[in-house]
């Protein structure tokens, strides 16, 4: 299992949230992120998914 953080922003910079969690590999991670942003209904918000070691696997601003 990988470590995945989720950020969310608001346009003035403020962090919304920041969330870790695990998953198989990137695409179960981006399912599981976009799956949290709707939940929280962030999905329109600026926001970012990236893996421990730094890659992006999720973006929208």
């Amino acid at each position: 299992m990988k470590t995945y953080t989720l950020t969310v922003f608001e346009k003035t910079g403020e962090k919304l949230l920041d969330e870790t969690f695990t998953a198989a590999n990137d695409e179960e991670a981006k399912r599981i992120g976009e799956q949290k942003l709707k939940e929280k209904q962030f999905e329109h918000k600026t926001h970012r998914c990236t893996t421990s070691s730094g890659k992006l696997i999720l973006f929208h601003r």
